[in-house]
């Protein structure tokens, strides 16, 4: 195995953290003491995805890929939502990279924090009602079940 440089590990360090605070799948654990949190805990709890000023870079391997049905399906969605004004391209992007915390936003597909800012977007804004999206999403659930 190849060694991480230390600005890699470094980043690869707080990735792990951030994973264990919030995992995507809910892992039962007790809070810390306050004299068990150092500082990669810290910034761990409290760094935000896009607050990277001053942080170090590492590269990112690129990888190809086609797109699937549905993530076309969202884009589609997303872009009449707009053309329509109910949200506009600032307030989207907001939604789905600052405004999630970064456990969810390394956890979830590109698109699916499209859909995810949608919904919320959506129900916030009063267009449609939670209980709406709800019963909808259990609909769509039988069809593929």
């Amino acid at each position: 195995m190849a060694k991480l440089s230390p600005t890699r590990q470094k980043v690869m360090q707080h990735l792990n953290i951030v994973g264990q605070l919030q995992p995507a799948l809910h892992v039962e654990t007790h809070a810390p003491y306050p004299d068990e949190v150092n500082n990669a805990y810290y910034k761990a709890y409290t760094r935000s995805p896009h607050d990277v000023g001053g942080e170090p870079d590492i590269s990112i391997r690129w990888e190809e890929k086609e797109e699937e049905e549905w993530e076309h399906n969202t884009f589609i969605t997303c872009e009449c939502l707009a053309w329509r004004g109910v949200w506009n391209a600032e307030e989207r992007r907001r939604r789905q990279n600052v405004d999630l915390g970064q456990t969810i936003y390394l956890g979830m597909p590109y698109y699916g924090r499209w859909l995810l800012s949608a919904a919320r977007i959506l129900v916030d804004k009063q267009e449609i009602t939670l209980t709406e999206l709800v019963n909808k999403i259990a609909e769509v659930k039988k069809r593929y079940e």
